[in-house]
């Protein structure tokens, strides 16, 4: 069998809308628009979790937040569970990661422990400042940009990590790792498999001064919402409107209007900053002859609240913005080009669709779906919802907060939850995504909205039962 070779491309806290190929005409990314269009575009894709490593472990072992145990950041993913890559890499597969993995603790400069992951190349990078001796960014700052690398760790130096010139920047460095791999780092006798994880458009919402050149703040649009509506929402919105990141950040409140701009236009300009390194990817795909067997994904972990809602950065938030993420898939040939998908998938769909793209059977405990009958047109129906678990995963709170969100059919509810988990109030959300796409009227509350309120926590019941890790093999009667 010809096996494709797989290039990952993630980015880091990009939401759906932070992209042309979406309706968004605000934002330059005409890279990612042409492989949308030479591919397929995933209009309702959903993470997981909306924080960075619960979500990134959904995405490694195709299992939902409860099942692979990876409940928070900071948490790593117990030693039992299994990563596709290591599937991959077992059949034959190179397979390398460039940038950030976030599959266990980082905080303090940590370096993040290995687990049995199938990467022969493993570039890792954390973030830009991140102070671990392995961070590989940092060697290569430090050989190339002496000078820079030395401003950049000096506490009272005016220039930071997010905003050097793009020739020394984490973004740069990840696309020259990534094309240095397809040169000439890879086994030419191998398919492989590449990760290359992208850290922005990530806050701090700083980005190289040519690319911030590129956006007039006060021409992009406002966010959506208004003061008001935090009165319709659970109490923990108001709160986090105050205090980001359970009071170890910045929150909207305490942002001018001004400021709430220049973060939106960095967050593009950090976008379009990616959008052009892509691009010399895919250049670099086609120059080397591997473009027409290479299956090219891109997506991001989680998206970002951006001031919408009256919120910045991410947490317990369930909105669209927070919890859908752009899904481009292109693969010549059998994936035809320009497709457009409205079904509902997610993020540990991702790890059974490489799997069977590489011609290998189902893993027993994957929880995903394949995408390949979608994304080959074969009409094949789909789950029809999606589930996103919070379990005070975010910098926590104190009481916690432990949200579930399900999304079907035009409806998408959110609970939070009360006791026993924690002594917060049990509430939620329920959002009618036709009538209020941008989810600005609570209707949990509304008597006339009652059925199906409990409707949708009949059926998240059911959900929850359906993916409980039930792959351990059932030997007997008894």
């Amino acid at each position: 069998m010809n096996q494709p070779n797989i290039l990952l491309l993630c980015t880091d806290q990009q939401r759906y809308d932070a992209l042309g190929a979406q309706g968004n005409d605000e934002i330059s990314t005409p890279n990612l628009d042409r492989l949308a269009e030479q591919g397929a575009l995933f209009d309702q894709c959903y993470v997981q979790n909306p924080v960075c490593a619960p979500s990134r472990a959904s995405l490694m072992t195709s299992r939902y937040v409860h099942s692979h145990g990876l409940w928070a950041n900071g948490v790593s993913l117990p030693a039992g569970e299994r990563i596709f890559t290591r599937d991959l890499a077992d059949a034959g597969y190179d397979c390398g990661l460039v940038g950030k993995f976030h599959l266990a603790a980082c905080i303090d400069g940590r370096t993040e422990q290995r687990h049995d992951d199938g990467f022969r190349l493993f570039r890792w990078a954390h973030d830009a400042g991140h102070e671990s001796p392995e961070n590989q960014y940092h060697r290569w700052l430090e050989q190339r940009f002496p000078e820079l690398y030395d401003q950049a760790r000096d506490p009272a130096s005016p220039v930071q990590y997010g905003s050097l010139p793009a020739e020394a920047h984490l973004t740069r460095w990840t696309a020259e790792e990534t094309i240095g791999f397809l040169r000439d780092g890879r086994d030419p006798d191998k398919p492989f498999f590449l990760v290359a994880n992208f850290f922005d458009p990530h806050h701090p919402f700083e980005a190289p001064p040519e690319y911030l050149a590129r956006y007039d703040a006060g021409a992009i649009s406002k966010p959506v919402g208004a003061p008001e509506e935090l009165d319709t929402k659970p109490a923990i919105y108001a709160e986090a409107s105050k205090r980001s990141y359970a009071g170890h950040a910045k929150g909207f409140a305490e942002y001018t209007p001004e400021e709430v701009q220049q973060a939106r236009a960095a967050y593009y300009a950090m976008v379009t900053f990616v959008d052009d390194e892509i691009g010399r990817i895919l250049d670099v795909l086609d120059e080397q002859g591997l473009a027409d067997n290479t299956i090219v994904v891109f997506t991001s972990d989680h998206g970002e609240m951006l001031g919408d809602h009256q919120l910045m950065l991410k947490g317990p938030m369930m909105f669209d913005c927070a919890v859908r993420v752009p899904l481009i898939v292109r693969w010549p040939g059998v994936v035809p080009a320009g497709r457009r998908h409205d079904e509902l998938v997610q993020w540990i769909d991702l790890a059974p669709t490489f799997i069977q793209a590489a011609g290998l059977p189902p893993v027993p405990n994957h929880q995903g779906r394949s995408l390949l009958a979608l994304l080959r047109g074969d009409g094949e129906r789909f789950r029809g919802w999606a589930l996103s678990e919070h379990r005070n995963s975010s910098h926590p709170y104190e009481p916690g907060v432990y949200t579930t969100m399900l999304r079907h059919d035009h409806w998408k509810a959110v609970v939070h939850h009360g006791a026993p988990v924690t002594s917060r109030d049990r509430t939620g959300e329920l959002y009618d995504l036709c009538a209020d796409p941008h989810e600005l009227t609570n209707l949990w509350d509304d008597p006339e909205h009652t059925h199906v309120r409990l409707s949708m926590q009949e059926m998240l019941l059911d959900v929850l039962v359906a993916t409980e890790d039930r792959s351990q093999p059932r030997e007997g009667y008894w």
